[in-house]
C-alpha cells in the first residue's frame, strides 16, 4: 500500500491550491514541511478558510520546534487540549480521573507558560506581565500551568514552594484531593529531585495521573518517575499540526489513536528497522495534511513497517547519527544507556570527530556512575555507534532555547 488518499479525503481537499498538482497527476507524493511553507498561507487559501479565519473559527500558530525549523500552521482554536482532552476522557487507565472533574497542571516549558499568559492577555486587550500571576496561567477552567523558568536544574526552593503550593490549591477542588499531572518528563523529575533534596515531600500531594507528552522520555527518567509515583503514567505522541496520534498505557504499550487519520511507515535508510512517520490526516479541517512527513521515527516490535506494531517513537529523522551499521536513533543511544546504567538522567552524546564522541551526563544522585557501569556505557555506546567513547559526567547540562533537551551535538565549541 502506498498511503494514497481515499476517494472521501480527496473530496474534502479538492479545492486547496497546493494539493492541484496531485489531483491533476492522480498521484500525492510525499508532504514535506518545505512545501507546506512554500507560498503559506496563499497555497491553502480557500473561500472556507477565508471565512473560518474571519469568523474566529481557525488561527495561525507556530509548531514548537526544538532542534529543527518552527512551521507556521493553520487550525482550530485549542485544536491540541481538545485533542489531549478527548484521550485524557477516553483512555482505559485515567479516564475516570477525567471523568470526576480533576484539574490539570501542566509542569512543561516556559515557553508553554509564557502562550497561554499571551493567550489571556490578547483576551483582555493588554500586554503580558513579565511574570504571569496564577490567574494568567490558566489555559481554562481545567488547566493551568506552572513553570516559569527555563532551565529546571535552576529551579530554586522558593519557585519549588510556589509550584507546589499552586499544585495543593488544584488538588484541593476536588472532593478526593485529586489532580492530573501534565508534564515534560524531565521537568517532572527535575521537580522530584528538588523536592527530595528539600524534604518537601509532604507539601506534595501525589497526583490521580500523569501524562508526559511534550517530548521523548529516556527510558530512565520514566524508571525514575515510576519510583516515586503509584498513579498511571502515560505518555501521549503527538504533535502542534496533527494533534495526537498514539498513546501508552501504563505499561508502555503503545495504541492508535487515529480519528480521520491514517499512517504508513518507511524505512530512514534501505534496510533500516528505523521508519519515518507518514500521516494523511484531516482531522484539522483547515489544513488537511496528505502524506505528510513528520519527522518523526519509529521502530516496531517486529522490525516490519506496520503501523500496528508500533513499539517506540524514537526521535526526529533530522537528528539521525550515521555508523557504520547505518543510522542511531535518540532511543537507540536511550535503550543503550538504560540497559548500562540506571542512574544516567540527563545525556548528551557530543560528536567530537570523525570516530570520537564525548557522552556528557549527569545522573540522578549527582555522583558519577560506578565503575563497572562506566566501562558497560563506554563499550555499548562504541558498539552502537562505532565511535570511540569517553564519558564527561557533569553537575548540570543545560536545557536548549526552545526548553528542550538536545541529545546530539556535533563538534561544539567546547568539544
Amino acid at each position: 500500500m502506498d498511503g494514497q488518499p481515499t476517494a472521501e479525503i480527496i473530496e474534502q481537499i479538492r479545492d486547496i491550491p497546493i494539493y492541484r498538482r496531485s489531483l491533476e497527476q492522480g498521484h500525492f507524493p510525499l508532504l514535506d514541511k518545505p512545501e507546506i511553507a512554500r507560498g503559506f498561507p496563499d497555497n491553502w487559501m480557500t473561500p472556507r478558510l477565508a471565512a473560518a479565519l474571519e469568523a474566529g473559527e481557525a488561527e495561525f500558530v507556530l509548531s514548537t520546534g526544538t532542534n529543527h525549523a518552527r512551521m507556521q500552521i493553520i487550525r482550530p482554536p485549542y485544536f491540541l487540549l481538545r485533542s489531549y482532552y478527548q484521550l485524557w476522557s477516553e483512555h482505559p487507565d485515567i479516564a475516570e480521573t477525567w471523568e470526576t472533574g480533576c484539574r490539570r497542571v501542566s509542569l512543561t516549558t516556559v515557553l508553554a507558560t509564557e502562550h497561554v499568559a499571551r493567550v489571556n492577555a490578547r483576551k483582555r486587550g493588554v500586554d503580558p506581565q513579565p511574570v504571569p500571576v496564577l490567574d494568567d496561567r490558566w489555559l481554562d477552567e481545567r488547566t493551568c500551568y506552572l513553570n516559569l523558568r527555563l532551565d529546571p536544574a535552576l529551579w530554586e526552593r522558593a519557585e519549588v514552594e510556589r509550584m507546589l503550593q499552586e499544585i495543593r490549591t488544584a488538588a484541593a477542588a476536588h472532593p478526593r484531593g485529586w489532580y492530573h499531572l501534565d508534564c515534560s518528563g524531565y521537568h517532572l523529575a527535575h521537580l522530584v529531585r528538588k523536592v527530595g533534596e528539600w524534604s518537601l515531600w509532604d507539601a506534595f500531594p501525589p497526583p490521580a495521573s500523569i501524562v508526559h507528552a511534550y517530548e521523548y522520555t529516556p527510558v530512565n527518567v520514566r524508571r525514575f518517575l515510576q519510583q516515586h509515583f503509584a498513579c498511571p503514567i502515560i505518555d501521549l505522541f503527538g504533535s502542534t499540526e496533527l494533534g495526537y496520534l498514539f498513546f501508552s498505557d501504563r505499561r508502555g504499550r503503545y495504541r492508535p489513536h487515529l480519528d480521520k487519520m491514517s499512517v504508513e511507515l518507511l524505512p530512514v535508510a534501505p534496510e533500516s528497522t528505523i521508519y519515518q512517520l507518514i500521516v494523511t490526516s484531516v482531522r484539522n479541517p483547515h489544513m488537511p495534511l496528505i502524506r505528510y512527513r513528520s519527522g518523526d521515527c519509529v521502530r516496531t516490535s517486529d522490525g516490519t513497517p506496520d503501523p500496528g506494531r508500533i513499539s517506540q517513537f524514537c526521535g526526529r529523522e533530522k537528528e539521525l547519527l550515521a555508523s557504520p551499521h547505518g543510522p542511531v536513533a535518540q532511543g537507540d543511544l536511550d535503550r543503550c544507556i538504560g540497559a548500562a546504567s540506571p542512574h544516567v538522567f540527563l545525556h548528551q552524546l557530543q560528536v567530537t570527530g570523525e570516530r570520537e564522541a564525548r557522552l556528557a551526563y549527569t545522573t540522578f544522585t549527582g555522583a558519577p556512575v560506578p565503575p563497572a557501569e562506566a566501562e558497560s556505557l563506554v563499550n555499548g555506546i562504541g558498539e552502537l555507534t562505532g565511535r570511540r567513547c569517553r564519558l564527561d559526567h557533569r553537575a548540570h547540562l543545560p536545557i536548549g532555547p526552545s526548553g528542550k533537551y538536545a541529545w546530539l551535538a556535533h563538534d561544539r565549541p567546547d568539544a
